[in-house]
């Protein structure tokens, strides 16, 4: 049975009926709490990791609301300035006082750009201050040496999520970009532009929008990982452009001369002259202002957030905005992350907890190597070396034993504005960041806090990460079977794992750096089965599109990998219940989201639709088909010769 006859009847989940697992797997699971689950208004999905956030949501929100009435209770200064941002962010009165006049003054600084001299000759700085630009730089570890860090070179963002949002059949792309028009024209007029000005001002900065489009890369471009690294000697780059200082861009922005930068978009620099010139000048100012305007606009009045609200609401699907109570509060985590997420892990998940978790990742890594020493298509050589690999992994649970400095460098003042407040914390992040570039790498760096529901791995410096707030049920949890853990948590430590080796991460060493460290014939191997996971899941009619299996191919080896490994792992309990492992599976994959949420998923996210990681993954275990009784009757029958194992 072909693949896309499988789990066609998957592709539209919003009026999904129960199912039989036999045909069915998620909705057989999930079928009946996707009938009566609601999206809550202010949000655009809800399921698994989404109730998860929003538990999350709840008991910090109630912890803020305590301490911003009685800062007595707070014992920590960086979580005492959260506190303040949090109540200064939620104070609508006083930021009504304030209205459009904070931002002005940067809006000024946009229009008094005269010519695109002034631009070149001030790139740096206002990349520094947080202004977006036609070309920009970034210190991040050199891909080939994550020892040291090296100046990255990139280009400018679209408007909308994506290239294909572009297309001329793209009947959403054109309703979005329409709105965008509309909200960005009222926010130039709420800061004083005449309708009139307001409106060609948005539609210079259109044009520079437009013009970008071909250019840029797409999102299964950015997929594929490593294409971002291409070193070009610091003497070529300065010779780019005719139009813009190149090398003073990159010099003052570091304060050094580099011997190298690293493009991450080639066909970008190779026409940044053709989309940078004094003919283009007035639509890349026009682009910057409104850019500027509505990346901002949030943070100035209310009038202000719920005006640049509808757009987002068209973006998401959501039905209303958040409160402005809730939007204090994730604001304040948001920019206070990893003190928050440090709150959280040590109140609600604790170091047992974290020494719990530890042990099982550690579990699975053992797991990982006995699968990586029975593996029958690799060669002893490229087993060795990928095992070496794996024992190299860092493993980072819960939350950071340190918060990073820069934290201390945060101060609130209540009686500024909120966009004052925020401005000076984004110009500290952008110098921090750009000060890097004459620092080693820190690879005790966490990519994600303790109160965030997710979980990573990260190439450069080949580790993975849990936050606290994903090790709950169903992913985790005491009160469930062990068959169930590793359904669940056990299934998403070993997905981070496989990370380690999908057809990113495979490229990269035991120390994080860009290497081939397999045999020639090792990796062609590797290369035939990756193309048969794109195979599996390209052209999947998804919610009335496609799957396009480029995109996804990195996450779905995970999970194949993950799902594989956490079998493995479950088997070796006496009391092993395959149902249970895979119905827990399932279920930590409901989710039901907005029709807009859905297709600007489709077209930019590395991850594939939630029912269809569910179904297929379990299609390419041959333990499912023992456990449930599935034959070539029945839907979720896929013959042996297509079920793609890797890992």
């Amino acid at each position: 049975m072909l693949i896309n006859k499988v789990i066609g009847g998957v592709g539209d989940m919003f009026d999904a009926k129960p199912a039989d697992v036999k045909d069915n797997l998620y909705l057989a699971v999930n079928g009946a709490w996707q009938e009566k689950a609601e999206i809550p208004s202010d949000k655009s999905r809800t399921g698994g990791f989404s109730d998860l956030d929003l538990g999350v949501e709840k008991k910090l929100m109630e912890d803020f609301h305590e301490f911003a009435n009685d800062e007595g209770k707070i014992n920590d200064d960086l979580m005492l300035q959260a506190v303040k941002l949090y109540r200064l962010a939620n104070n609508v009165d006083h930021l009504s006082k304030f209205h459009q006049q904070p931002i002005l003054k940067d809006i000024q600084r946009i229009s008094d750009l005269n010519s695109l001299k002034d631009l070149s000759d001030n790139l740096a700085q206002l990349g520094k201050d947080g202004f977006p630009l036609p070309i920009g730089v970034e210190v991040d570890a050199d891909m080939k040496d994550t020892a040291k860090n090296a100046l990255y070179i990139g280009g400018a963002n679209l408007i909308l999520p994506d290239k294909s949002y572009y297309d001329e059949k793209n009947e959403s792309g054109k309703k979005l970009l329409a709105k965008y028009a509309e909200v960005a024209g009222r926010l130039l007029s709420m800061i004083g532009y005449k309708l009139d000005d307001a409106k060609t001002i948005v539609e210079k900065a259109l044009a520079f929008d437009k013009s970008l489009v071909p250019i840029v890369k797409s999102s299964e471009e950015w997929a594929d990982y490593t294409k971002v690294y291409n070193p070009m000697d610091f003497k070529e780059f300065v010779t780019k452009s005719d139009n813009l200082d190149l090398k003073s861009m990159a010099v003052d922005s570091i304060n050094d001369t580099p011997e190298k930068v690293i493009i991450t978009e080639p066909r970008y620099l190779d026409n940044l002259d053709k989309l940078v010139n004094d003919d283009t000048f007035e639509n890349i100012q026009a682009w910057m202002m409104v850019r500027f305007l509505t990346s901002n606009a949030s943070v100035l009045d209310e009038e202000f957030r719920q005006t640049i609200g509808e757009y987002q609401l068209a973006k998401s699907g959501a039905k209303e905005i958040q409160n402005r109570t809730k939007y204090a509060y994730n604001l304040a985590a948001g920019i206070f992350s990893e003190v928050v997420g440090t709150y959280y892990g040590k109140k609600y998940f604790g170091e047992k907890a974290k020494e719990d978790v530890r042990s099982m990742v550690k579990k699975m890594i053992s797991i990982y190597e006995q699968r990586l020493s029975e593996n029958t298509w690799l060669s002893e050589d490229t087993k060795k070396k990928a095992i070496v690999k794996l024992d190299k992994i860092v493993i980072k649970v819960g939350y950071p034993d340190k918060i990073e400095d820069i934290y201390n460098k945060f101060e609130i003042n209540e009686n500024d504005s909120l966009y004052d407040n925020i401005s000076r914390i984004k110009k500290i992040i952008n110098q921090d960041a750009l000060d890097q570039y004459h620092k080693p790498v820190d690879r005790t760096k966490w990519l994600m806090p303790g109160h965030m529901v997710n979980a990573c791995y990260d190439p450069s410096r080949n580790d993975i990460t849990f936050p606290a707030a994903i090790l709950q049920a169903p992913f985790y949890s005491l009160e469930q079977t062990n068959s169930e853990n590793f359904g669940g948590i056990g299934a998403v430590i070993a997905h981070e794992i496989s990370h380690a080796f999908d057809n990113n991460g495979a490229q990269f060493d035991e120390y994080g750096n860009m290497n081939n460290w397999w045999t020639k014939d090792d990796y062609a191997k590797f290369k035939t089965l990756t193309q048969k996971m794109i195979d599996e899941f390209d052209g999947i009619p998804y919610a009335g599109s496609k799957v396009n299996g480029t995109l996804v191919v990195s996450e779905n080896v995970a999970d194949v990998g993950g799902l594989r490994c956490a079998l493995e792992a479950a088997k070796q309990d006496s009391d092993f219940d395959a149902k249970k492992f895979f119905t827990n599976w399932a279920k930590v994959w409901r989710n039901k989201s907005t029709k807009q949420l859905t297709e600007m998923f489709l077209s930019i996210d590395v991850h594939s639709p939630a029912p269809l990681r569910a179904n297929v993954m379990a299609q390419n275990m041959d333990e499912f088909y023992d456990a449930f009784g599935v034959t070539e009757k029945d839907g979720m029958w896929l013959d042996k010769d297509k079920r793609v194992n890797i890992w």
